[in-house]
């Protein structure tokens, strides 16, 4: 009788234990910690050869004399090399030193204005209706998926000083607030793209227009997360607009800008098929930005690649100094946790 109900309750009277079935998503002879590593070796591979490398031949050409003879299809030269001659050569240039500050200042005011332009319509988006928005953000994202090259031509035509629609517009304006506003009433064959800070004027222009239109589709992205809660409750506190924005929109978005002024200072600073268009090549050598220094110098003749690669390098470490020192301060702040 005990033995009957032994077995009607689902078990034989000294049966052995049933197995753990083996946990999914394990390989048979490979540890758990390996599997990620496993998984992230064909991107790696891919970010190594694509970026690491390109990096790598950069840093080494830096360090030696490279020209016409090195770069020969048949039996080229070996490279000389230099050693930090190329650095020194560079710091002691006074193409250096105006070169990085026409990098940094229209990197500050272009990012700044990019920021400033993005938020405002990405705050205008999320007040429109959803087939309104749609097109507006259809006819945005137009501009910033347009190619640099066409970017530019697009904008030296518009500012050409006998046939361009900027000047036909500025002379439409009355006298009187031209000269307001301007210090001047005729604008006729104003050559906009002759002086170095009128260049980076329209070079400005050119950058905010294709650049903002992603900045305001992240920030539309970035306000869809924020609870309406949050915004129907500065109404009935009597908060205004601007104290909404600094208050609500501002604190809960702060990782987005964080990420957003990252990116557009990396953009920035080495805005190159631009300027090259606008400025005529590099004929304008006081236009320069590091990054067209540093094509001048390693494409002109005599070509100096080694010297080229320093430019290029002395920038990259710009670049990652900035970045490290952002991302720090982001960090600090606990806006990526």
């Amino acid at each position: 009788m005990t033995q009957t109900s032994t077995l009607a309750r689902g078990g034989a009277a000294g049966s052995a234990p049933p197995r753990r079935r083996p946990r999914p998503g394990r390989g048979p002879g490979m540890p758990g910690w390996v599997v990620p590593y496993v998984l992230l070796l064909p991107g790696l591979l891919v970010v190594g050869a694509l970026t690491l490398y390109p990096l790598y031949q950069m840093a080494d050409m830096s360090f030696h004399k490279v020209g016409l003879r090195q770069i020969k299809v048949n039996n080229p030269a070996p490279a000389d090399f230099v050693g930090l001659d190329n650095y020194r050569q560079i710091l002691g240039s006074d193409l250096f030193w105006s070169s990085l500050r026409n990098t940094v200042v229209f990197a500050v005011v272009a990012v700044t204005l990019t920021l400033l332009v993005g938020t405002l319509v990405g705050l205008l988006l999320d007040r429109l209706g959803p087939k309104m928005s749609t097109f507006v953000v259809v006819g945005v994202m137009a501009a910033w998926a347009t190619p640099p090259t066409a970017q530019a031509i697009v904008w030296k035509w518009l500012f050409d000083s006998d046939g361009g629609a900027v000047n036909w517009a500025l002379n439409l304006l009355p006298d009187a607030l031209s000269e307001l506003l301007f210090g001047r009433s005729d604008w006729s064959g104003q050559p906009w793209l002759n002086d170095t800070s009128t260049i980076y004027l329209v070079l400005i222009v050119a950058v905010v227009w294709a650049s903002f239109p992603f900045i305001a589709v992240s920030v539309l992205a970035g306000l869809k997360s924020v609870p309406a809660e949050l915004y129907e409750a500065a109404r009935m506190d009597g908060s205004g607009p601007l104290t909404t924005f600094r208050r609500i929109t501002f604190p809960m978005l702060k990782p987005v800008f964080s990420v957003l002024t990252v990116l557009s200072i990396i953009w920035d600073f080495k805005v190159f098929t631009q300027l090259y268009l606008l400025a005529g090549g590099t004929v304008n050598r006081d236009a320069f930005n590091l990054s067209l220094w540093s094509y001048a110098e390693a494409f002109s003749s005599p070509p100096k690649m080694g010297l080229g690669a320093a430019i290029a390098a002395v920038l990259t470490v710009i670049l990652l100094l900035i970045t490290l020192v952002y991302v720090r301060q982001i960090v600090k702040s606990e806006d990526v946790r």
